[in-house]
């Protein structure tokens, strides 16, 4: 073998290597990724049963209902549709209606969307970036305004 030869199997050796790597990141990737959806998207957009998710939005005032041990069941909704959750085990503390939430699951083959996790807001102030970016570009937020049911700054208004 010339050196010209042994040059460019090391070469041909070293790109198999980070194909390969990429590869194996990728698919690693796609076993992970949870799309994020408002439920106006979801009226939308068909998503097929058993897919992961994260639905973002706010709780819907007057949709909480406590079932039998600790199921939960809620509407998400963005202002313009919502979607019903349920969710079995234990609520953030700060959880509660008119705030920001995202959850994470998947819907059932009857459009039921289970929830495994469900992220609240952490401070008066907070909202999921996400949501809060959605809802801004959708003309529900209000930047500098009160809220009606916290009167905080920089809340969700209706």
């Amino acid at each position: 073998m010339t050196r010209k030869q042994k040059r460019m199997a090391v070469i041909a050796g070293g790109m198999s290597f980070i194909l390969i790597a990429v590869l194996l990141v990728m698919f690693a990737f796609s076993q992970s990724v949870a799309y994020f959806f408002m439920p106006s998207d979801l009226a939308k957009n068909e998503v097929s049963p058993g897919t992961r998710i994260r639905l973002g939005g706010l709780v819907e005032a007057g949709s909480v209902q406590r079932g039998a041990g600790s199921t939960v069941s809620f509407k998400v909704t963005d202002g313009s549709a919502s979607v019903p959750v349920s969710y079995t085990g234990i609520l953030p503390d700060l959880f509660r209606e008119g705030q920001g939430v995202v959850t994470e699951g998947v819907f059932t083959s009857s459009r039921a969307f289970v929830a495994d996790s469900v992220l609240a807001k952490h401070d008066e102030n907070y909202m999921p970036k996400e949501v809060a970016d959605r809802l801004k570009a959708d003309g529900v937020w209000k930047e500098g305004e009160g809220s009606p049911t916290t009167g905080a700054k920089g809340s969700v208004t209706r």
